[in-house]
C-alpha cells in the first residue's frame, strides 16, 4: 500500500502542476487573442468563442462523479497528460486547443482527488507549486517545461503518468472512497487561494518586483516556505492547532489581506516581509480549506468548477488593471483592490471550514524522501539565481547602443520569442540597449521576467522601471559592473510610463544612457517628452533610446533635437532612415537611438522579426 500511495502521489503532483501550466498558458494566449482582435483590430466572433471555451473547459469538474472508479481516474489523468504534451510546442493554436483539454481533464481529475483522498489534496498542491518554481528558476524565470528542448522530457514525463494510472486502476487503489464534499464558501475562499497563489505568492519574480528586493534571495526562501507544510510533523501541528483554536483560525485569513495590502503599498524589505508573511498565511488558509470539512456540503465536481470560475474572474480583472488605457480606465492602479477580493474570499472560505486534525498515519510520508527532494530543489534554485559575471564593457574603440520594443516577449504571431530576441542582440554584439514592453510576472506572459531573463542569458546589468502594476514597464541593459541608475515616471493619462537612465563608467569617463516608452496619445506623448528631457537634464555624452510613438518630424522629434540630441542615422547621412515598425514589412519610424555629445559610425535597424518591432542599433566611436 505504501508504494501505492507513492505513486498516486506522483501522479497526482504530476496532474496538477499541469493544471497550473495549463492555467498560465491558455490565458497568455487568450492576451493574444483579445489584443488581436480588440487593441489592434475589429473584434469577430472568434473572440466570445474562444472565452467561452475557456469557461465550459474550467466548469468540467462539474461532471465528475460523486465516486470516481479506478478506471476513471486513470482515464482523466492519461489524457491531461498526453495534452500536456502540445503545451511544450511553441504554437499559440495548438497551445490553445490543449491547454482547454488539460484544464478539462485535470480538473476531473482534481474534483475526483478530492473526492475520494481529500489528503492527498494538499502535498500534491503544495509539491506542483515548489516544482513549478523549480522549473521557473531553471529557465531563468522562463518555465523550463515549456521549451520546446524540453519535449522529450515531457514525452516520458508523460508516459511515466499514465503508466502509474493503468498500474493504479489495475489494483483497484482508488482512496478512502469516503464522500468527501465541500461547501459553496469553502469553494469561493479555494478559489481565491489558487488566483493569489498563481498570480503572485509562489512568483518570487514578480514579489521582486512588487518589493523592488532581489529575486536571487526570494526565491529560495518562497521555495522553502512552499515545502515546509510538506514535513509530516508541520502539517500535523499546524492542523492540530488550526483545529483547537477558532481565534488563529479567523487571524491567519484577516492577516492574509493585510500582509497582501502592506507587500502592495509598501516597498523594499518591508514589501517583502509582509509579502513572505502573506505565503506563509496562504498556506494556513490552504490547511484550513483542503484539510478542513464544511458545514453545509455539496458535490466536489462542482464546487471545483466554481473555484476556478472565481480564478478566471479574477484574472480577468487583473488582466484589465494592466490594460485599462484601452478596456476600463477605472482600473488605473486599482490592481490591488483584485488581490483584496481574493484575500475576501478566502477570509469568507475559510471561516466556513470546520478544521479536522488530520490523524497522523493521514498525513505521514517517508521524511527522508521529503527532505532529500526539498534539498535538491533548493540547491538547483540558488545555483541558478546565483549573482553571475558580466560581460565587460569596451573600454576604448567603438561601443553599440540600441533600442528594442520587445512586445512583452511575443513576436507578432505571440509566439514566446524571448530566446530569439537575445540571439538578435548578441548577434548585433550591443552593449547597452533601451526595452520597451517589458513584463516581469504577469499571467498574460507566462509568468517571465523578461528583464531578468535577458540579462541573465545576455551577461548584462539590468535597470527596470515598473510602470504598471509593478510588473510592466522598461528598461535598459548594460554591460560591465552595476551602475547607478536613475529612474521616474512620465505624466501619463492613458498608459503610466517612464524613463530610465544609467551613468556607465568607460575608459574613466561617464556616458548617461536612457530609455523610454511614449504613449499612444500625441497629447500624451508631448508632455511625456518634456518631462523626459527635464529628468535628462544637460548631462552629456548622453544616448536616449526608445519606441516613442512619433515620426520623424514631428513635435516629439523636434522637442529632442531642440535639447541637442541628434540622430545617428541622419548624422552618417543615410536619408531617409530604414523603418522599424512593425517588424513585417516595415513602414514607419518610431523608435530611435538619440545621441548627444557622441560620434556615430554606424547605424542599422537589425532584420529579425523576433518581435513586432525591429531592434535599432547604433555604434559610436569611444574618446581615447
Amino acid at each position: 500500500m505504501g508504494d501505492a500511495r507513492f505513486l498516486r502521489a506522483i501522479e497526482a503532483t504530476s496532474i496538477v502542476l499541469f493544471l497550473l501550466q495549463a492555467l498560465r498558458v491558455v490565458f497568455s494566449v487568450l492576451f493574444g487573442i483579445i489584443y488581436d482582435q480588440i487593441f489592434a483590430g475589429s473584434p469577430d466572433a472568434w473572440l466570445p468563442i474562444s472565452v467561452g471555451l475557456l469557461v465550459l473547459a474550467v466548469a468540467a469538474p462539474a461532471l465528475a462523479p460523486r465516486n470516481p472508479s479506478h478506471s476513471w481516474l486513470a482515464a482523466v489523468a492519461g489524457l491531461a497528460a498526453l495534452a500536456r504534451i502540445g503545451l511544450t510546442f511553441n504554437d499559440a493554436t495548438l497551445r490553445y486547443w490543449t491547454s482547454l483539454v488539460v484544464l478539462a481533464s485535470a480538473g476531473l481529475y482534481l474534483a475526483g482527488l478530492l473526492t475520494a483522498r481529500r489528503s492527498l489534496a494538499l502535498p500534491s498542491l503544495l509539491t506542483a507549486l515548489a516544482l513549478d518554481q523549480v522549473l521557473r528558476a531553471a529557465g531563468q524565470t522562463f518555465d523550463l517545461s515549456l521549451q520546446q528542448a524540453w519535449l522529450p522530457v515531457q514525452i516520458f514525463w508523460a508516459a511515466l503518468v499514465i503508466g502509474i494510472a493503468v498500474s493504479l486502476a489495475w489494483r483497484g487503489t482508488v482512496g478512502d472512497r469516503q464522500a468527501n464534499l465541500i461547501g459553496v464558501r469553502a469553494s469561493l475562499g479555494l478559489g481565491g487561494l489558487l488566483f493569489l497563489e498563481t498570480s503572485l505568492l509562489s512568483l518570487p519574480n514578480a514579489q521582486a518586483r512588487w518589493s523592488g528586493t532581489p529575486y536571487p534571495v526570494l526565491a529560495p526562501i518562497v521555495l522553502a516556505l512552499t515545502l515546509m507544510p510538506l514535513i509530516p510533523r508541520i502539517r500535523h501541528e499546524l492542523g492540530h492547532r488550526l483545529a483547537s483554536r477558532p481565534l488563529l483560525r479567523t487571524g491567519v485569513p484577516v492577516g492574509l489581506g493585510v500582509a497582501l495590502l502592506a507587500g502592495y503599498f509598501g516597498s523594499g524589505w518591508l514589501s517583502a516581509v509582509s509579502l513572505m508573511l502573506a505565503v506563509i498565511l496562504a498556506l494556513g488558509c490552504l490547511v484550513i480549506l483542503l484539510d478542513g470539512r464544511s458545514p453545509r456540503q455539496r458535490s466536489v465536481g462542482q464546487m471545483l468548477a466554481l473555484a476556478f470560475g472565481l480564478v478566471l474572474a479574477l484574472n480577468f480583472l487583473n488582466a484589465f488593471a494592466f490594460t485599462y488605457p484601452y478596456s476600463i480606465p477605472q482600473m488605473r492602479a486599482m490592481g490591488w483592490l483584485v488581490y483584496a477580493a481574493a484575500a475576501v474570499a478566502v477570509a469568507f472560505g475559510a471561516s466556513s471550514q470546520r478544521p479536522v486534525a488530520l490523524a497522523w498515519q493521514e498525513v505521514s510520508a517517508p521524511p527522508t524522501r521529503i527532505l532529500l527532494a526539498g534539498l535538491a530543489g533548493l540547491a538547483l534554485t540558488i545555483a541558478v539565481t546565483w549573482p553571475a559575471p558580466t560581460a565587460p564593457l569596451p573600454s576604448s574603440g567603438r561601443l553599440r547602443l540600441a533600442t528594442y520594443n520587445i512586445h512583452y516577449g511575443y513576436d507578432a504571431e505571440w509566439h514566446v520569442n524571448l530566446e530569439a530576441m537575445a540571439q538578435a542582440i548578441e548577434e548585433a554584439d550591443v552593449d547597452v540597449i533601451a526595452l520597451q514592453e517589458v513584463d516581469t510576472g504577469r499571467m498574460t506572459s507566462y509568468l517571465i521576467d523578461d528583464a531578468w531573463f535577458l540579462a541573465r542569458r545576455l551577461q548584462m546589468n539590468v535597470a527596470y522601471l515598473p510602470a504598471v502594476e509593478r510588473l510592466t514597464g522598461i528598461a535598459v541593459l548594460y554591460k560591465g559592473p552595476a551602475a547607478p541608475a536613475r529612474l521616474g515616471f512620465l505624466p501619463s493619462r492613458q498608459e503610466q510610463t517612464g524613463i530610465v537612465g544609467v551613468e556607465l563608467s568607460i575608459g574613466g569617463s561617464s556616458l548617461h544612457a536612457f530609455g523610454t516608452w511614449l504613449g499612444l496619445s500625441n497629447e500624451d506623448t508631448l508632455e511625456q517628452i518634456r518631462a523626459a528631457l527635464g529628468f535628462i537634464g544637460d548631462r552629456t555624452p548622453a544616448s536616449f533610446g526608445g519606441d516613442f510613438n512619433a515620426e520623424d518630424g514631428s513635435p516629439v522629434a523636434q522637442a529632442v533635437r531642440a535639447a541637442g540630441f541628434e540622430d545617428g542615422f541622419t548624422l552618417l547621412g543615410q536619408v531617409p532612415p530604414p523603418p522599424s515598425d512593425p517588424a513585417i514589412d516595415p513602414d514607419k519610424r518610431i523608435d530611435y537611438v538619440w545621441l548627444r555629445g557622441l560620434t556615430p559610425t554606424r547605424a542599422w535597424v537589425a532584420k529579425s522579426l523576433a518581435s513586432d518591432h525591429r531592434m535599432v542599433v547604433t555604434e559610436i566611436e569611444l574618446p581615447d
